[in-house]
């Protein structure tokens, strides 16, 4: 048997950020049970990051943690505050202190280097294609559909309290009541389409939105999901 040596290996991965502007557990509570009431599945267990960059006064931490971990979130760390005490009270109650990639970016430029002149193999092997995952009729309430490493064609509609799940692109043809998650595993690239727009939650890459942040002018209506900016934007299928 060949034993491996412990490694330590930077990735990337999506985590929620949950924007404060008081430091209320109250308020914080409702705001964090009302997600999770629309889509529990989702927000199980899930890691989330806060931001406290417009707090003026420096929170009960502790108190802060037991609070987002009884919502059954696990509050990993805080980001948006030069404030050094801050900083200091938030790793002593075990929270990191993360940068985001903007703030990161700025504090340190990275230098100016050559771009190299792109290789071009000849006769390569190209890569298999994974075939789409397709569902032939409705996804009920309660049940689950996941394509990995591939995209998912839905034909039929998807019902409040179904999720749909693909590390590429979700292609509905017919009505997202339910949830739609695309790029499960990173993939900003993913898309999701449906030709009748209800949907309880709408996520690509870990970016999401609920069904009360949708643009009103687009329910029931066939649009297309991408990622801009970090953002989901929604557009009209014409």
């Amino acid at each position: 048997m060949v034993e491996r040596d412990n490694e330590l290996k930077g990735t990337t991965f999506t985590i929620s950020v949950l924007h404060i502007s008081d430091g209320k557990p109250e308020r914080i509570r409702q705001l964090l049970a009302a997600k999770v009431a629309q889509a529990p599945l989702f927000f199980n267990c899930a890691p989330l990051v806060i931001n406290v960059e417009r707090l003026a006064d420096i929170p009960d931490f502790e108190q802060l943690k037991e609070l987002v971990e009884s919502e059954d979130f696990v509050l990993v760390g805080i980001t948006g505050t030069q404030n050094e005490a801050m900083k200091t009270a938030a790793k002593a109650a075990g929270l990191a202190v993360m940068a985001s990639g903007k703030s990161r970016k700025a504090e340190h430029p990275p230098e100016k280097t050559p771009i190299p002149a792109p290789v071009v193999e000849v006769n390569a092997t190209p890569a298999p294609l994974v075939p789409s995952k397709v569902h032939v009729g409705p996804v009920r309430s309660g049940q689950q559909l996941y394509a990995a490493g591939t995209s998912l064609v839905i034909l039929g509609s998807v019902s409040p309290g179904a999720e749909v799940i693909a590390d590429d692109s979700i292609h509905i043809y017919g009505t997202l009541r339910g949830r739609a998650i695309a790029g499960a595993k990173g993939n900003t690239q993913a898309r999701i389409y449906c030709q009748q727009l209800q949907a309880e939650l709408l996520s690509i890459a870990g970016t999401f939105q609920l069904s009360d942040a949708l643009p009103t002018g687009l329910i029931q209506q066939p649009v297309h999901v991408r990622l801009d900016n970090e953002q989901l934007r929604i557009d009209h299928i014409k």
